[in-house]
Order: structure tokens, then sequence, then C-alpha cells
């Protein structure tokens, strides 16, 4: 793997994310040699993804280099590749590109698309929880179009323009907002020969409400302006089976589409190598107050990856966001500085800076631990956190003046299907 030898005790950080790239930007000029893995050499803003899929920004708008953001980290070598294994007894970490021995090992790899045993769905269906996937879905949704454009059969028509989005949290929402201002302003400029009236999004949760982590008041609000977009909300209707052309739920009203986007779950991505009481049923892996990974000495984990249950707000974990994995790599970085002085680590504890989802041009939902709002005022402090939460200047101007074009425009500029897709 090249990585230089040094006298320094070795952190390897799995993970380019949040939690990953926090904890290893606080590790600056401390004693220790950081080596961060990452199988792709960019670090992704995972909640502006849906507007990749849904032609608002490309994507290069919500990535950045990861070795740009490192390039002055004098003690932090990056190597991209992927991770096999963890020999935890030699302490020694197996890779595409070597192995390599590490003091401390943090995983922070992040979550993936949890299905539920679905195996038909998992096949058929459309994640996005990366930007390959993002594209795909973003090329499926052109080529639908284009297909329903050539097709005569009524039936094909609107097997090609029903689109069923799975999952009624923060993601399912945002993408079916999006998906129907796509519908109202898009399809009728681009596609004048086809009647827009025949696309239909559909929007499936399994619970009794939307964004079920959010107030009652925001649900409603919420599912409001969905409904004002044209959005049909099923609620109460769980997903059983999908062929790739029927979408069969537990009410029985099944629904015909080609295009079954699932935000409806999320698992922990683990390494293998860790087993026993450490990895749950979520595919997360069970840590202490300090992020210590139980039954092991010398990995910790952080982020979504990490079942962290000494908080009673969260008994079942922290909330699989961005936040609880920034401050848990920020305190991990202190605890490691500790650990090198003798001292004692400092037990974890998040601070819960609110929620938010956006559902379209002035329509969002706000909860602040002070304030909850909802609509135009909503959808600025939306844009506004989104904005400075991107890594890099040039991206977040990149991305204010897509949006601002968007905004006075009503057009998504990249409907590009620079990669089509096929099942």
């Amino acid at each position: 793997m090249n990585i230089p030898e040094t006298k320094f005790p070795r952190v390897v950080i799995v993970g380019g994310g949040f939690g990953g790239l926090s904890l290893a930007s606080s590790l600056k000029g401390v004693p220790l040699q950081v080596v961060l893995l990452d199988r792709n050499n960019y670090h992704t803003f995972q909640p502006l993804l849906y507007q990749v899929a849904s032609s608002g920004l490309e994507p290069d708008s919500i990535a950045f280099p990861i070795r740009k953001i490192f390039r002055n980290q004098e003690n932090l070598v990056f190597r991209m590749t992927e991770v096999q294994e963890i020999i935890s007894e030699k302490k020694i970490l197996v890779t595409s590109i070597g192995e390599l021995k590490y003091d401390y090992l943090v995983l922070a790899t992040g979550s993936q698309t949890g299905f539920f045993g679905l195996k038909n769905v998992e096949q058929q269906s459309m994640a996005m929880k990366t930007i390959p996937q993002a594209l795909d879905l973003r090329s499926l949704i052109l080529q639908n179009f284009e297909k329903a454009m050539l097709s005569t059969d009524v039936r094909e028509i609107e097997k090609l323009l029903n689109f069923v989005v799975v999952g009624g949290g923060p993601t399912g929402v945002e993408l079916a907002g999006s998906l129907a201002e796509m519908k109202i302003h898009v399809l009728p400029a681009d596609y004048p020969g086809l009647d827009a009236s025949k696309m239909q999004i559909h929007l499936l949760e399994a619970g009794s409400r939307l964004l079920p982590a959010f107030s009652e008041v925001s649900s409603a609000s919420t599912l409001n302006f969905l409904t004002d977009l044209g959005v049909k909300t099923l609620l109460n209707t769980a997903v059983k089976d999908y062929d790739g052309s029927t979408v069969k739920v537990n009410t029985g009203n099944d629904l015909l589409s080609s295009t079954v986007i699932w935000a409806a779950g999320v698992e922990g991505a683990p390494v293998k190598g860790i087993e026993g009481e450490a990895l749950l049923r979520n595919k997360r892996l069970s840590v202490d107050e300090f992020n210590r990974v139980k039954g092991y000495t010398s990995i910790f984990a952080v982020g979504d990856v990490a079942n962290m249950t000494n908080d009673e707000r969260f008994p079942n974990g922290h909330p699989m966001v961005a936040q609880p994995a920034i401050q848990q790599g920020e305190l991990l970085a202190k605890n490691l500085k500790n650990m090198l002085s003798d001292k004692p680590m400092k037990a974890f504890q998040y601070k819960d800076l609110g929620s938010m989802a956006t559902v379209g041009r002035n329509k969002a939902v706000v909860e602040l631990p002070f304030m909850k709002m909802q609509g135009i005022l909503a959808w600025l402090v939306w844009m506004f956190v989104h904005l400075m939460a991107l890594v890099g200047w040039r991206n977040r101007a990149v991305t204010l003046v897509n949006w601002m074009w968007s905004y006075f425009n009503y057009d998504r500029g990249v409907r590009l299907i620079i990669r089509p897709f096929k099942k």
C-alpha cells in the first residue's frame, strides 16, 4: 500500500463520509499517523443526492476530492481502496490493495439501503445512496420520458410514467416533491407531445404519517405540500413484492410501475471480521459511550454504522444523519488524544441541532431546538444550512447559482442522459 513508516501510532479510518472526515480533520497536528481509506476519491454530500437524481444538480456540485480536503494535513495519508476484512487478533486490515497494520481502527463506513429481506424489490427497485445510483436514477427517469413519447400502448405509457417512491422519511418526501416539480415545469416544456397529466407520483409510507421522526404538525404540513403538488400519498401502505412491473402492497391496491425508488430503510455497512454481540440485527455495531466497538479494545465506530444506546432520548441509537457522525468524530479525536496522554476519555452526548426536510419551491419544514417552522421561511433556512454544509466554496457557489436559475426559470438544467441505464 506504500504507507510511509512512522514512529507514531497509526490510526486507520475506514470511510470518507461525515464521520470519517470529521475525525480525520480533528486529528491534524496530533502525534499520530492517520490513514484514511475510502472506495472513492471523493466525499459525497448525501442530503442532496435526490437533486442529482431529479436533474437539479450535477454530481460535482455535491462531491469534493478527499485529497484536496487534506492536502495541508501532513500527518494524514489517503488511499482509495475497498476494505475487505478485519483480522482483529493481529490488528490487520485486509484491503483490495494489500494488508495494513493498525494501532487503532475506526469504522466510519456509514449505511446502506435496507430492503427488509424483500429480494425481488432489492433486484428490481432503484436505491439512492451513492452518486452512481443517483445518476442511474436520473437516466432512467429521462429514458422513461423518451420511451413514453414513442409508445402508443396505453398500459406501457402508464407504467413508464408512474413513479413509486417507497418511504416517507426526508429522502422519500424530498424526491417525491422533486419529481412532482419535474411533472409541472419540465415535462410540458420538453415533451409537448406527451400528456403531462399521465405522469403520476405515488409516495408509499408503511406508517400512519410522513416524517415520523418529526412533530405531527410538520408531518401534516408536509402531506399538504405534497398534495398541493399532485403527489398521491398512501399511508399505512407497505410494499410486499415488486416484479419490475407491478408493486404489490398490503392493502391490495397494487400499482403498475416500471420505476420504484426505494427510500424506505437503511442499515449499517459493517466490515467483515466484526462478529458476535457487537454486530446487531440492523447491521449496526454496538458501541459504548466512547464509540468503542463492544468486545474490542482498539476498534471504534462512528456515524451511521455505530449504535450507541447511552442516551435515553435515543434508546435504539442515534438517528442515521450527518450531525451525530460529525459530533462523534470530533469527540473521538479528543479521546484518542486523551488516550495518548493517559487521560480519561469523555463520554459522548449528542447535541440535537434539529431536523429539516424540503418538499419543493417555497415548501419545507424545519424543527430547531427552540422553534418549528413551515413554508417559505423554512425553505430559506433549509437552503442556507445545506449550502453551508457543502464542502468547498466552489460547490456552494455552483449549487446556489443552479438553485437561483431553477427558481426564476422554473427549469432543471441538467436533463442529460450521459450514461444510459438498463436494469
